[in-house]
């Protein structure tokens, strides 16, 4: 049986953590949505994967069941542990390659302060 992972995005500490069951088994930093454009919080699936969107959202994107909203990569990295997002959850390009090769479409993503 492949492992259920799930995903908890800590907004407070700009950190993407993917779990198998309740043990953490990788850590990702991330960007996140500006004060005016504040990433939402709750419970999420994701809904869809998408190798090169094109644009500003990297190499990847995994769009969430709030629409509007996913976890992508960028095309500036200096973004990475700011508030610089409208909204999204921002990875370096390889480590957003990394959890999509490691999650499937119903994952559950949890985002929380």
């Amino acid at each position: 049986m492949p492992p259920r992972y799930w995903i908890i995005v800590d907004l407070s500490q700009f950190m993407l953590h993917l779990l198998e069951g309740d043990r953490v088994v990788k850590s990702y930093p991330i960007g996140i949505g500006t004060v005016a454009t504040a990433s939402p919080e709750g419970t999420f699936t994701i809904i869809n994967k998408q190798p090169n969107p094109g644009g500003p959202f990297g190499a990847f994107w995994m769009g969430l069941s709030k629409p509007h909203y996913g976890i992508h990569g960028t095309n500036r990295p200096d973004s990475i542990g700011k508030r610089s997002s409208h909204g999204c959850i921002r990875m370096h390009n390889a480590d957003v390659l990394d959890l999509a090769a490691k999650v499937s479409v119903g994952t559950e993503v949890r985002i929380r302060k």
